[in-house]
Parts: structure tokens; sequence; C-alpha cells
């Protein structure tokens, strides 16, 4: 019997393009120990944290500075051979495999902090840097960089899929946090846009096209960002619920209600079971929210009692208080690690994840009919959900050896989105469309607006060479 397919955007169309071997000789000629085309470097750089399997990259260069990726890009460009920047190989939708073949341009080297501007609560960082650095590097100051996508991403990846995480519900995205940037585009040239101004009203605003392009319209190679000071108060807490919907009810309420909460996750039972087995703990098992609030002492106290008041009328129960640094970091970092939570679960599968966000006041909408899907389905999943924006992940956990599970999770995921749409909401949140998303994207924002971009792309990058074959198609 034949196998069940996968949707067609789910399968590469273009085919790889030959890379000659004189452009390869011309990259070991300028980059020395910097290039590699060994396999098994090759193969790092050719997967991610997605369920597809591509082959890899024809080479690697390791790039350490701004002109170490503009004459990488000028040479792969003479022979319009596509570029694909990697930070630390996090991305969930293939956003850095190989998909018509080309070289890989590594930023994990460019990784120093250029500029601390503590007095104008910005800081300029190489792509390199993670979330994490970029905190250790800031923290005597007083100062400290919010975004928090769960893993310990690169921050030229965070600002290339807009990503977000757990601090947006208070200090939003990588679209409201970039300042300005340094980027390579396709021919090579490095222009800058932006400035470390609060706002600006100078022409096109080429820093938020570049945010969220997915290395389609150029490589970054700095980031000027906004800083924020460090809370005088944090207090951290979790509250169980005795069903779902619940949980979810009391998270409108608190977001309607305006309380400034700094994060709102949810968990649900089966989700807890997997991140007390992953990390050793004794979370109370069922629905389970998350929270954290900043402030002075006397605002948070302020804030924990108006949650404490709104989740008790939902039902809500045994509150449980994180206020030192250490618990505060125990119980996120369990939060972050649900995805492994979750791989770990079922030894040997992939994760085909979601990530779609509503407004608000459809989030139960959109969340438990999905949960209830999946349950109908009998195929193991997590769930987690930054729900104090709209945004939620059901991770569906597959044998990869089975491709009726990869058909069924898909099945799962297309219903989800189109739910999502319905309600008012998107595709993804905060991952990027990068390849699976792409007809999703096309749903969402119809045929007028994808050709608009289609336009910008081909503009911009005429030859297709800046990491071709995601978000759309050419």
């Amino acid at each position: 019997m034949n196998a069940p397919a996968l949707p067609q955007h789910l399968i590469p169309q273009a085919q790889p393009r030959e890379v000659p071997q004189a452009l390869l000789d011309a990259l070991q000629a300028r980059f020395g120990e910097q290039f590699s085309a060994a396999l098994v470097v090759r193969e790092q750089h050719g997967r991610d944290e997605s369920a597809f399997s591509m082959p890899p990259p024809a080479a690697v260069v390791f790039a350490q500075s701004t002109r170490d990726v503009a004459d990488a890009v000028r040479l792969a460009a003479s022979d319009r051979v596509p570029v694909i920047p990697f930070g630390v190989g996090s991305s969930l939708e293939g956003h850095l495999l190989a998909v018509q073949g080309g070289i890989s341009i590594d930023v994990g080297r460019m990784s120093q902090v250029l500029s601390i501007n503590a007095e104008d609560l910005t800081v300029t960082v190489q792509p390199g840097v993670t979330r994490k650095q970029l905190n250790e590097a800031v923290k005597s100051t007083g100062l400290f960089f919010p975004i928090d996508p769960g893993a310990d991403a690169s921050l030229g990846g965070m600002a290339a899929t807009r990503a977000s995480g757990t601090n947006a519900v208070r200090y939003g995205t990588m679209r409201e946090n970039v300042l300005a940037l340094e980027v390579v585009t396709a021919s090579g040239e490095v222009i800058r846009t932006g400035t470390r101004a609060k706002k600006s009203s100078a022409g096109y605003d080429l820093t938020r096209l570049m945010v969220g392009s997915e290395g389609t319209l150029g490589v970054m190679t700095e980031i000027t960002l906004k800083l924020y000071p460090l809370p005088e108060a944090v207090m951290a807490a979790t509250c169980s619920f005795s069903s779902l919907a619940d949980a979810v009810n009391t998270t409108i309420a608190i977001i309607q209600m305006g309380v400034p909460i700094a994060r709102c996750e949810l968990l649900d039972d089966n989700t807890i079971r997997m991140v007390n087995a992953h990390s050793k703990l004794s979370l109370r098992e069922g629905a389970m929210l998350l929270m954290e609030f900043h402030g002075s002492p006397d605002s948070v106290k302020e804030q924990v009692q108006t949650v404490q008041d709104i989740a008790s009328d939902h039902g809500g129960q045994a509150f449980e208080w994180a206020d030192t640094p250490e618990a505060r970091t125990k119980l996120w970092t369990a939060r972050h690690n649900a995805y492994f939570a979750g791989i770990q679960s079922r030894p040997g599968c992939r994760a085909i994840t979601t990530d779609t966000c509503v407004p608000i006041s459809r989030l139960a909408d959109a969340l438990l009919d999905s949960v209830a899907e999946a349950q109908a389905a009998k195929l193991p999943y997590f769930l987690v959900g930054h729900v104090g924006d709209g945004n939620f992940h059901m991770g569906y956990l597959i044998d990869p050896d089975i491709p009726e599970e990869r058909v069924r999770a898909e099945q799962l995921n297309s219903q989800l989105v189109e739910r999502a749409l319905k309600l008012g909401g998107t595709c993804t949140g905060e991952h990027g469309v990068g390849l699976h998303k792409m007809e999703f994207l096309r749903s969402e924002a119809g045929d007028g607006a994808v050709e608009m971009m289609r336009t910008i792309k081909r503009a911009l990058d005429p030859d297709n060479i800046l990491n071709p074959g995601k978000i759309f198609s050419l």
C-alpha cells in the first residue's frame, strides 16, 4: 500500500543549483580555515529543529566580520549561488535548510557586544550574540534585554524571524525592540537602516522590512536593540486549574482587566507530566499557568492580588510562589525545556510544531478545540502557550519512520491554522514562515499581498540567492 502523501507545499519544488568548483576554490582561498566542505560540518549546517530532511549545503563559511559576510555573498552572487545565514540552528520551520543548495554562512563567531549605551537604553551587537550572552554583558548596568523565545537563540536569528517568547505580553517582540541594522545585500553591499534614536520618519522603514524577512532580503551583521531597566521587584507564581478552559479564561480576564503581567504561560496536564519527568520536578499535574510580575514592590503586590482574585473566580487553586532568583530560574528553565521534555517522552520522535496566535478574546475557541482534535487523533502531543498575547504551540510527536503519523500531524496543524485564521489570527505568532507555513501565508495574506512580497524580493534579490525557497516560492 502506498504511503499517504504530504501536502504539496512541504515537498521542495526547485532542484539544488550547481555550485561550481571554481567558487569553492575561491572561497577556500579567501577564507582558509574559516571555510569547510567537510561532510560532518555541512550536515551540521543542513538541519534545524524542524522535521524536514534535506541535503546539506555544499560548503560552510565561518564569518568573523561584516567584511567576511560581504565577501562571501559577493563571491556567491557572481555565480548566482544561494547563501543561507546560520546562527545556532534552533529554528523550527526549516529556515536554514539548503533547499536549493548553496553555501551556509555561519555568523556564530560574530559574537561581540559592540557598544552598550546605558544612558540611552540601547546596545549594538553582532548577529552571533545569543540572548543569554547579551544579558550577561549588560547586567552590571542594571539593564536587561527581555525578549526570551526559550532557546538561547542568536540575536540575528531572532531578528530574522521576528521572535518574541515569554515576555512579549509586556515588552513586545523583536519588531518593537530592534532600532537599527547593518545588512549585507544580495550584491554584497553593506547598508545601514535606522538609528539609535527612539523614532524616525525618514523614508521607508527598512529596519522593519528586514526584521522578519528570514534571511531572504539580506544578511544582518549588526543589530541595535532596546534595553530595559531591571525591575525593582519580581515575583513568579504557578496556579493550577481543574480544567484547561478555566486556565484559558483566567488568562483572558487578566489581559482584559489591563493587568501589566510580564509573563503568562500555559501548560496542560499532559505537558506537566513531561516537564516533571524531564526536569525532575513535582509540579501539580493539571492545567497550569506560570506567571511573572515586574515592577515596584507595591505594584507587584497589587498585580499579584488582582490575579489571585481573578484566578479564584475561575477555580484557580494551589498558588505557589517563587520570589528568589534561584526559584524563578528553576521554574522558567523547566518551562523553556518543555520542548525537549516532549521530545524525550517519545525517544526517536520528531516534533511537528504549531505556532498560531489569535485575538485574546478568541483564545479559548482556538485552543480548546485544537486540544480536543489532538486527543481524538490519539497522537502524542505537548502544549505550551504564551497565552498572555494569544499565542500557543502544539507539538505533535511523530515517529519519522511512520509516514501516516506525519500526515496526521500535518492535518491537525492545517485544521488548527484554518481555525486561527477564521478567528482573526495568524498562522505564525513568532516562529516565522520558513518552509512549513508557505501555503498558510497565502491563505492568511491573500494572493495580492504575497505577490507584493515577491515584487520586493525580486527587486532586492533579482537572482534569488538569499535563502531561496523560504516564505514563498518565486
